[in-house]
């Protein structure tokens, strides 16, 4: 009889120790998934979205006058700042950055247009929409050297947009939308890319994508 019941001792004992391993294992694998589902969580929040990418090159200048624009838009549910463009690897400065983010300005319907390319001044700046002999259905209140008014559909009914030059980053609330034109530093892109496709990238932190872009030769 003594040896039957160490025998029911010693299962009991092995059992139990069998269960508490099981239960270990089980309560670490369900910390490791929690602990993804976090990061996947946290990583879904910020997101941007760009639309209508567009570069031009002045095939005329062989300095390399060129100019872009672009539609970004916070898809994420977390306050982001726009704060880099890329052109072939190399950095926009914000002082050649002009935009505008007044949603009453920039609509649906406006963000999601063909941005247009006016035309360069002496200096290789881009003239407002007036200034090229189009036509800008509201008149901007800053001061032209700092302001660029781009009319997208002449006497329609959209928006003018009032896009000033940019001190440092840009913020966007969840589901807000900006547009954006930029100057291209010198030397960057040349006449002999017109036509040719490059890389634009726009960032937000770490969020953000290249985008290969038809260079268009206004």
């Amino acid at each position: 009889m003594f040896p039957r019941t160490n025998n029911r001792k010693a299962i009991s004992t092995v059992l139990t120790t069998m269960i508490i391993l099981v239960a270990s294992v089980v309560l670490g694998t369900g910390v490791v998934i929690y602990g993804t589902s976090l990061f996947q969580t946290g990583a879904q929040q910020e997101s941007i979205a760009t639309q209508g990418v567009s570069m031009w090159v002045n095939a005329t200048n062989s300095s390399g006058v060129a100019w872009g624009a672009a539609g970004v838009r916070n898809n994420g549910d977390k306050l982001v700042s726009v704060d880099a463009i890329q052109i072939r690897g190399a950095t926009i400065p914000f002082t050649a950055w002009f935009v505008d983010k007044v949603q009453l300005r920039v609509t649906t319907e406006n963000f999601q247009s063909q941005f247009n390319f006016t035309e360069n001044d002496s200096n290789g700046d881009m003239k407002d929409s007036v200034d090229s002999g189009g036509v800008v259905t509201t008149t901007c209140t800053t001061a032209d050297a700092t302001s660029l008014e781009i009319d997208l559909d002449g006497t329609g009914s959209k928006p003018t947009l009032c896009m000033e030059q940019a001190t440092g980053p840009t913020s966007l609330n969840p589901g807000e939308r900006l547009i954006i034109y930029f100057k291209v530093p010198y030397g960057i892109l040349s006449p002999v890319d017109s036509g040719a496709a490059t890389s634009v990238s726009i960032f937000a932190g770490k969020t953000g994508a290249p985008t290969s872009v038809t260079v268009g030769n206004p």
